[in-house]
């Protein structure tokens, strides 16, 4: 593997370990700051926000700033950011760091999808952002793991110090990279916008993601609630472990080809991920830990399978305005993921853990029914 790739994985690693390492320790938070639920969840919702309208926004007001500047400079602010956090004993100035945060992180991630799509031909383009895709989850794993694990034995601050310090330590790396590029931010008019939505197998896959994240963050970031109320003596460790279903997402990233190819086309192997997906998230009303461990890898495995084939899909379905269209797609998955990591709340707080589930089961029919129009569109 090159260095420069290695340096591009190495820093998508740390910017997934910012946006995920607070998940699986908000309980945690709320007790050590004495919160309710809804206060220790905005961790994840506050930081997430931003992804899903900084495509969009951003081109307007980082249209001169090329991909290695963008990113550097996000990385720096990232890390040191990181540190801060570590440090902090007030609730609300952690939430103002995670905010800030939030809108660094879309100008770093979108720095590092630029690389990779202009690097890439088309016939590669599938097998390389399924390659990036593999890559944010096992960030997304790493982060949740090995903060559950620091909470329990060393306390949650030392893992965001050292994630601060690799952010920095990133910074300095990216000078290795020798290619620069233009920024991946487009700027959109509101006809634009309005003319990709309408037309229906773009509007179908927006609705379907948006359907697919809202759902993967609802059930994570309520999760760690759950397995406290069923035991209380959990430890953060056991917490985020839970995660490791996660490496089945790996897996499919890495051989979405393969897959697409098993099924003979995109759509075909979206629904039948669905499928996976529903069962996977009703699994969980089994409230035994071994079982809702084992629950984790058979949701993750058809959350992964439409996301990992859907990034790329949308790719093959837009005539024109790729750029848009992508940025679209980004903007309807992370709106999903932020709505989806406090809304199902109010049903979790009040009708308990299973009609959280029911509720989120209805989220995935719906998302169900747009693959079926897509498919019917295509």
């Amino acid at each position: 593997m090159k260095k420069q790739t290695v340096i591009l994985y190495t820093c998508a690693i740390l910017i997934l370990c910012t946006l995920y390492a607070a998940q699986p320790i908000q309980p945690l938070f709320k007790e050590e700051f004495a919160l309710n639920s809804f206060q220790a969840v905005i961790f994840t919702t506050v930081i997430m926000f931003p992804l899903g309208i900084a495509p969009i926004l951003y081109g307007y007001i980082l249209e001169s700033w090329s991909s290695r500047q963008m990113l550097r400079v996000s990385l720096l602010l990232l890390g040191i950011l990181e540190v801060c956090f570590s440090f902090s004993n007030s609730y609300m100035i952690l939430i103002g760091i995670r905010a800030v945060q939030g809108f660094l992180i879309p100008a770093a991630l979108t720095s590092l999808v630029s690389y990779i799509s202009t690097s890439s031909t088309y016939e590669n383009i599938q097998r390389a952002l399924g390659n990036y895709v593999a890559i944010t989850i096992m960030g997304g794993f790493l982060g949740r793991l090995l903060s559950g694990i620091s909470s329990e034995y060393f306390g949650w601050r030392p893992f965001f110090f050292i994630i601060g310090l690799g952010l920095i330590a990133s910074f300095f790396a990216i000078l290795g990279v020798s290619k620069d590029i233009k920024a991946g931010f487009v700027k959109p008019t509101t006809k634009e916008i309005i003319n990709i939505i309408k037309v229906k197998h773009n509007f179908y896959m927006y609705a379907a993601i948006f359907c697919v994240f809202f759902v993967f963050q609802g059930l994570l970031n309520f999760l760690p609630f759950e397995l406290k109320n069923i035991n209380e003596n959990l430890g953060e460790s056991k917490v985020g472990l839970m995660y490791a279903g996660y490496v089945v997402g790996l897996i499919i990233a890495l051989n979405i080809t393969k897959i697409i190819g098993f099924f003979k086309n995109e759509s075909k192997a979206m629904i039948f991920g669905m499928l996976i997906y529903m069962v996977g998230l009703q699994l969980f009303n089994i409230e035994i830990f071994t079982i809702m461990f084992g629950s984790m890898f058979v949701f993750c495995l058809g959350m992964f399978m439409i996301h990992s084939i859907a990034a790329g899909f949308i790719n093959k379905l837009a005539s024109g305005h790729k750029s848009i269209t992508n940025g679209l797609y980004l903007s309807f998955y992370y709106a999903g993921g932020t709505l989806g990591s406090f809304l199902p709340g109010v049903f979790y707080q009040h009708f308990g853990w299973h009609i959280f589930l029911f509720f989120l089961g209805f989220i995935l029919f719906l998302g169900l029914i747009f693959l079926v129009l897509l498919k019917m569109q295509k």
